[in-house]
């Protein structure tokens, strides 16, 4: 497993604004993403190096935010004022996760704005939606030219994470692998007072770390 991305719900003032806000911290501005037509979402992405990238989400005015668990995680959160959704991995054979969750994976995909259709399965969404410090699982249908980290300037870099939570209860749900996929980088594990999931993400830039 590979820790592969940090997903971000857009504020209410909507995905500019808050990718605007974002990009003034980092010193680095985000790419337009594209919209996952079976989620009822779009994104705007942040390649980094090591593989990783970060995406701002937010849901758009059409029945699929309603009906798809990723959509309606990301209204939610939104709804709460935005901020940190979750961490997900990735990895080369999902059938793997599908048989340990005892739940089968579902096709996502991304409308690039060159018209590349992004494609990847997915799997976990529901346990993330249900405890955010639960990260979901990838598998990448697409070469790793197209991969959303591709490109990335070499400025920034994911250097830790907090999260609210206990590693045990990740090990329990996906397996001790979930944990390793942390190690490339410092995990702050915090006893949640409220929700648990991800408090904060401290990102290396040319003009220091940013916490986020």
């Amino acid at each position: 497993m590979h820790l592969d991305h940090l997903s971000y719900a857009a504020g209410p003032s909507g995905l500019d604004a808050t990718t605007e806000q974002l990009s003034q911290l980092i010193g680095e501005d985000f790419r337009v993403g594209g919209v996952h037509p079976r989620f009822g979402t779009r994104n705007r992405v942040l390649p980094l190096v090591a593989g990783h990238y970060l995406e701002v989400v937010d849901v758009l005015d059409h029945p699929a935010s309603d009906k798809a668990a990723f959509g309606q995680l990301v209204r939610a959160r939104t709804k709460a004022g935005g901020g940190w959704l979750g961490w997900v991995v990735s990895v080369l054979d999902i059938s793997v996760v599908e048989a340990r969750l005892g739940r089968n994976a579902v096709q996502g995909n991304r409308r690039l704005p060159d018209g590349f259709d992004l494609r990847w399965k997915q799997v976990g969404v529901r346990g993330q939606q249900a405890d955010p410090q639960l990260p979901f699982v990838v598998q990448w249908e697409v070469d790793s030219e197209r991969h959303p980290s591709h490109g990335a300037s070499g400025d920034v870099a994911l250097q830790a994470i907090e999260i609210a939570g206990d590693p045990q209860r990740v090990a329990d749900w996906l397996g001790s692998p979930a944990l390793a996929a942390l190690e490339e980088i410092d995990v702050d594990w915090v006893a949640p007072h409220g929700q648990p999931g991800i408090v904060a993400v401290h990102l290396s830039t040319p003009s220091g770390t940013v916490r986020l």
